[in-house]
């Protein structure tokens, strides 16, 4: 990794600042691809996915419930018991996340809110360079435990261990679709695959563009790019620093892996284990070449300040610094928190934001699974107490309607 400090540095930080999607040049071809999605419905979901993801011709789209059990009972035990720990924990951290209904009285009256499911969710779990069971745990667990009625599969090539999970939860709607086809088939539906309310999961550029462009007509969790690690720590054990940006840099050759430090001795040490550790490493060697840095801070606040303006996906700190983190998709603390442990079970989500999206949102979490609906109830006498207020307010603004809406029931507002 290199090396910077001083005013390479900031600029090295003010250069990742706007990092944000690159889709400009993927967005014509997914474009195409819902559009004919949009059209042509099944028979396009299948010539794609044909051509892209494996389907065989005598295949069906959807998985049979007898396929997705085979996959399950056919798991070697070790993996079986690692994705019930995993669940539990996800399920566990789920559970507390979840939002209440309240009411709060007032005079004349009552308010509140509601807290109510989303009716149906697609989860997007890639197949890609590695199999991953672990997004359709991170995906599925939050929508179930927040109540969603209808879970919805998409997945290239999904590989046993994944439809091994998914028989664990109890996933039936499972299909062996991926790409912008498939984001294309969630948001708009087709014969075989009915539209959802809202689409979650990471992807490759191309997901993550369709995801882009059927926004407005679907709801999404985020557009989520490639890995993001930052690690900042002044003493903490160089080999342990190391082994998270090795770890995270393994996920993408086009992931960015930041250490910093304001100690010398602490980035020139730290630079050294992950030339060290990630000489076996093709991915995360090209990765590190690419993305990653070493950045030597003149100061802790700067250091800080460097981490809060990067906004990373995976951030781990010293506990002394947790209280000044404002922006960060999930936070590790101290030599044994590892960031892996995220990545699989110890409860927080793994879907996180990036490109520094983590400014203005955290990770997928129950949150993003229920809506939150306000609920008013007052009496005269309530009314009363506000429709002066409110009178004032629409007479001011021009609507008419709206003041004589309480006027009507309150002549003195």
């Amino acid at each position: 990794m290199r090396i910077v400090s001083g005013k390479a540095a900031e600029r090295i930080v003010r250069r990742l600042e706007q990092r944000g999607s690159r889709l400009d040049n993927v967005e014509p071809v997914v474009r195409k691809i819902i559009d004919a999605v949009k059209h042509d419905g099944d028979k396009a979901l299948r010539r794609y996915a044909t051509t892209w993801d494996g389907l065989q011709r005598d295949q069906a789209l959807r998985l049979t419930p007898a396929e997705i059990e085979t996959a399950w009972l056919e798991t070697p035990k070790p993996i079986r018991a690692a994705l019930r720990d995993a669940a539990a924990n996800i399920r566990r951290f789920c559970r507390w996340q979840i939002p209440r209904e309240w009411v709060k009285r007032i005079e004349g009256g009552q308010l509140g809110q509601l807290v109510r499911p989303l009716s149906s969710v697609g989860c997007y779990v890639p197949g890609g360079r590695y199999p991953l069971p672990s997004t359709l745990l991170m995906t599925v667990i939050p929508a179930q435990v927040a109540g969603v009625h209808r879970i919805v599969v998409v997945s290239p090539r999904p590989q046993p261990p994944t439809l091994a999970a998914a028989a664990m939860l109890g996933v039936t709607d499972v299909y062996r679709c991926g790409g912008a086809q498939a984001i294309a088939a969630l948001a708009y539906g087709t014969t075989t695959i009915p539209r959802v309310d809202k689409i979650v999961g990471p992807g490759n550029a191309f997901v993550t563009a369709a995801k882009k462009l059927v926004s407005f007509d679907c709801s999404i969790d985020m557009l989520a790019g490639p890995t993001e690690a930052v690690v900042y720590n002044d003493d903490g054990t160089p080999e342990f620093l190391a082994s998270d940006i090795v770890a995270q840099a393994e996920h993408d050759p086009d992931a960015v892996v930041v250490l910093i430090t304001a100690q010398p001795g602490v980035a020139k040490s730290a630079a050294q284990a992950v030339r060290a550790q990630c000489q076996l490493n093709l991915i995360a060697r090209q990765a590190i070449r690419r993305g990653g840095y070493v950045l030597v801070a003149g100061s802790r606040e700067q250091a800080m300040d460097w981490v809060n303006r990067l906004a990373p996906e995976h951030l781990t700190i010293a506990k002394r610094d947790l209280p000044h983190v404002q922006n960060a998709g999930s936070v590790f603390v101290g030599d044994y928190s590892p960031q892996s442990p995220g990545d699989y079970a110890s409860g927080p989500n793994h879907v996180l934001p990036t490109g520094g999206a983590a400014r203005f949102r955290g990770g997928l979490s129950v949150y993003d699974f229920v809506k939150i609906i306000t609920v008013q109830h007052y009496n005269r006498r309530g009314l009363a107490c506000i429709a002066g207020t409110v009178a004032t307010l629409a007479d001011a603004e021009g609507l008419k309607a709206h003041a004589q809406s309480v006027r009507l029931r309150c002549p003195s507002a």
